[in-house]
């Protein structure tokens, strides 16, 4: 078993441990959320004439549905009527979504664009409640009406715009590896193999480690942190990752570092269900607004806040991309 930081192995197992949890926001007890509404306030929405579904051949699947007026459409009125936005998180990963070791709150840059679409339908930012949910199980949530919305580091593919619709994209990352220090990988190469790898079941990297597994044996986990803390008990040799997730567990655990480059292109985006279109329009308003501004913009604090320090030269946010 390699040897880690007890307090960063610690910390990370206890982490991996409550990933199902319905959390309240730091306003006070969760309200209307899944536990507590009746049957009718989740059942999945029944597909309209305008249903988002993916274009017969995908060839852009980051284009999405051009945000539309102020009225409202029949999945921004069961939110308002809940009073509540339902929004599916991870609690997991360090600078996106995770509970905050020094107040105990919910934060990252996940958690903040959660805030401002609440913010934009029900004027309060408070007025959400957050359901842990692990990587597998984002779309169906979304199929089932579990949730409203889903931000998590969820990448953007053509596969995934037949089960759910999504947002325009909001970040952009890409695949990498993430070994412990003195590792003998290099990168997504022949130098994996005979190792195991680590990856989020249900995940970009999954499906990329089965195309191309350079010799390697795979291990999936239900969440991204998993994975660092089988690295860290020597259980694993590598992990396969979204950049943007791996920098911030490299920041907390000084023995692993990244290899080698990003070896694909990861457009993250708001994920909802495909009969949602109303809502997919109006969280498309809101990332309008959020990026608006340059410098000054909410996007741009946002990423000074929470990921400027490991994801640096960033300058900007994706350009959007439409296609009615």
């Amino acid at each position: 078993m390699r040897s880690r930081p007890a307090a960063v192995t610690a910390a990370a197992c206890a982490l991996a441990a409550v990933a199902a949890a319905v959390l309240p926001t730091a306003g006070g007890p969760a309200r209307g959320g899944p536990e507590r509404s009746s049957p009718a306030a989740h059942a999945a929405p029944a597909p309209g004439p305008e249903a988002a579904a993916a274009p017969a051949q995908c060839t852009d699947p980051e284009a999405s549905l051009r945000p539309a007026g102020e009225a409202d459409g029949p999945a921004v009125r069961r939110i308002k009527a809940r009073g509540r936005l339902i929004a599916g998180v991870d609690q997991n990963s360090y600078r996106w979504g995770y509970r905050n070791p020094a107040d105990g709150e919910l934060s990252g840059f996940d958690i903040d664009l959660v805030r401002a679409v609440a913010k934009d339908i029900l004027g309060d930012p408070e007025k959400v409640t957050f359901l842990a949910i692990p990587t597998s199980r984002r779309i169906p949530a979304l199929q089932t009406g579990k949730v409203d919305i889903v931000a998590r580091t969820m990448t953007i593919t053509c596969d995934r715009i037949r089960q759910v619709a999504f947002s325009t994209a909001y970040f952009e990352s890409g695949q990498q590896v993430m070994v412990p220090k003195g590792s003998p990988v290099t990168a997504f190469d022949d130098s994996l193999k005979g190792k195991k790898v680590c990856t989020a079941e249900g995940s970009t990297a999954e499906l990329k480690v089965r195309e191309e597994p350079h010799g390697s044996s795979l291990l999936t986990v239900p969440n991204h942190l998993d994975c660092l803390v089988r690295l860290q008990l020597g259980e694993v040799d590598a992990v396969v990752n979204d950049r943007a997730l791996a920098a911030g567990q490299a920041a907390q655990d000084p023995s692993v570092q990244l290899v080698g480059k990003p070896f694909t292109t990861e457009p993250y985006g708001v994920a909802m269900n495909l009969a949602d279109t109303d809502l997919v329009r109006r969280v498309n308003k809101v990332l309008e607004d959020y990026r608006s501004g340059g410098a000054a913009s909410l996007w741009m604090k946002a990423y000074e806040r929470w990921l400027a320090s490991d994801l640096k030269g960033i300058t900007g946010p994706p350009v959007p991309k439409y296609r009615d």
